[in-house]
């Protein structure tokens, strides 16, 4: 049996088209038509992906993330109106692992619901010589158990989260522009914003980084973008 899609929309046509391609494909799918149909589904069906969109009736697609977050990791992909820019942010803010803005092409959502699944099914790291559980400072990142621990806390990320660290843990000290990684990191040619990389970096430094005023994992190069401190300074200190 394929992956389990939870497809949220209150517009039935959008729902079924979305339905019956992605059958098409070999998924299996659920449907919800409002937000509390959407959360008590997420968190009891176990879905393997969500695809949610923003205005439902009942409770709105921002809200049924937020609370999905707390209980879940469970990919979501947001659907949102095409020129609403601020409802893309506040997806990704609260959580949401990626956007697709309506309308929408099915071939473009296929492939977004695709790349994200291969992710979840990866069980173990690739075999380029990167070891198993790497560790800078305090962080501990396990590529096998897609666990990030600081000392005995266990730090819950998001997919997109986790993938975000370790690329730049495996590549620490290479700066990296966000064009670049919306490329290596989303994993597939991407036409959103790039503030997508900005929303996603300052939700996982939220998580991982001790100290909010002084950075000492994922670091910016001012102009360039963002990369991974080799050797992070001990909480004692502080890097300006």
């Amino acid at each position: 049996m394929g992956a389990k899609v939870l497809i949220v929309d209150d517009e039935h046509n959008i729902v079924d088209i979305l339905k019956a391609n992605l059958e098409r494909e070999g998924y299996q799918t659920l449907v919800a038509y409002d937000g509390a149909q959407a959360l008590e589904m997420g968190l009891n069906q176990s879905p393997d992906l969500i695809l949610l969109d923003c205005m439902l009736p009942k409770m709105d697609g921002f809200d049924v993330c937020r609370r999905l977050r707390q209980q879940t990791s469970v990919p979501i992909l947001m659907l949102t109106a095409k020129s609403e820019e601020i409802d893309k942010v506040l997806g990704l803010e609260l959580g949401a692992d990626d956007y697709i803005t309506k309308p929408f092409s099915v071939r473009e959502v296929l492939a977004r619901v695709k790349a994200q699944l291969r992710r979840v099914n990866l069980s173990e790291f690739d075999s380029g010589g990167h070891q198993k559980v790497m560790v800078f400072g305090e962080l501990e990142i396990d590529q096998e158990a897609y666990q990030i621990r600081r000392g005995d806390e266990v730090i819950e990320l998001t997919l997109r989260e986790f993938e975000l660290v370790r690329f730049l843990a495996q590549n620490a000290g290479q700066v990296f522009s966000r064009e670049t990684l919306l490329e290596k990191v989303w994993g597939y040619e991407y036409f959103g914003d790039v503030r997508t990389v900005d929303v996603t970096v300052r939700r996982t430094r939220e998580k991982i980084e001790p100290d909010q005023h002084h950075y000492r994992y994922i670091m910016t190069k001012r102009g360039v973008g963002y990369y991974f401190d080799r050797h992070p300074l001990p909480v004692t200190e502080t890097n300006d």
